[in-house]
């Protein structure tokens, strides 16, 4: 028998997901008049319950900072990704650069792309919360993007999906997001990351620009969430970081406290010269 808060089996956002359908059978129940109460709790409100009390859900939710490589980490899958092809490639500094999606950077259109501004226009239908929104990309990113669009213009000259199969099952249809995770989990499991997902990129974008010193309100902007709670689960300082802003903090005090007391030690030493 394996606990609910063991760690092992299915992941805590999944039984939650599960949860839902019996909570509403149960809400069905009554309304049905079959039942005077929900066994399976929000966590906030359950119906039924006297005098509109609170309870805990059935299963605590968990939330938990997201994953971001090391910089070694990082540069591992970089190394891998370099003999990949050029559409793999561009899709991944796009990834990054831009913080899309898994489902936005599949869902590019040719005309999404301006590349006399180097921006992107991620359409509101691709989106996990329908907001539009433009998006800058890096110059190197541009000269990656400038040779697929030459090598796509060789499998298909149609206006559409930016990004195309090239197997000869699929060929020139439009990439799919399953092929797209199958991409990524083979390059990472060649770097030894295997952590390493589709949406690592867009957790490490997030996490620099934070570091970067960007403002909470504009990297919400930036990652198109409606408020700035959401932004706040992406953006994480690793223990490194952290661990140098106090070594920087306690630097700083250390030297203060020591020219104090070397302050005091000149002036007990002259006022013994008296």
């Amino acid at each position: 028998m394996v606990s609910i808060d063991s760690g092992s089996g299915l992941a805590n956002a999944t039984i939650q997901q599960r949860l839902v359908p019996v909570r509403l059978f149960y809400d069905f129940l009554m309304e049905d008049g079959q039942r005077d109460s929900n066994s399976v709790g929000r966590g906030r409100y359950t119906p039924g319950r006297r005098r509109g009390g609170h309870e805990r859900g059935l299963v605590p939710r968990l939330t938990k900072l997201p994953w971001i490589p090391t910089e070694q980490q990082w540069m591992d899958v970089l190394t891998v990704a370099a003999a990949e092809p050029v559409r793999n490639r561009v899709m991944l500094a796009l990834a990054y650069d831009a913080a899309l999606r898994r489902e936005e950077l599949c869902s590019l259109r040719t005309d999404d792309v301006d590349p006399a501004h180097r921006t992107l226009r991620v359409r509101a239908e691709t989106t996990k919360n329908r907001l539009e929104r433009v998006v800058p990309y890096s110059a190197p990113t541009g000269v990656l993007l400038s040779g697929y669009l030459a090598h796509r213009a060789r499998i298909s000259r149609a206006r559409g999906p930016l990004f195309l199969s090239e197997s000869r099952r699929n060929h020139a249809q439009p990439l799919s997001l399953w092929t797209w995770s199958k991409v990524v989990r083979r390059i990472a499991l060649a770097a030894d990351v295997p952590r390493f997902s589709t949406h690592t990129t867009r957790h490490l974008c997030l996490t620099d620009l934070a570091r970067m010193g960007w403002e909470l309100h504009a990297i919400a902007t930036f990652a198109g969430h409606r408020h700035t709670d959401s932004t706040l689960t992406y953006i994480h300082l690793s223990g490194r970081d952290l661990a140098d802003k106090l070594n920087r903090g306690m630097e700083q005090i250390h030297g203060w406290r020591v020219q104090m007391l070397a302050r005091l030690g000149e002036q007990a030493t002259g006022a013994a010269t008296l």
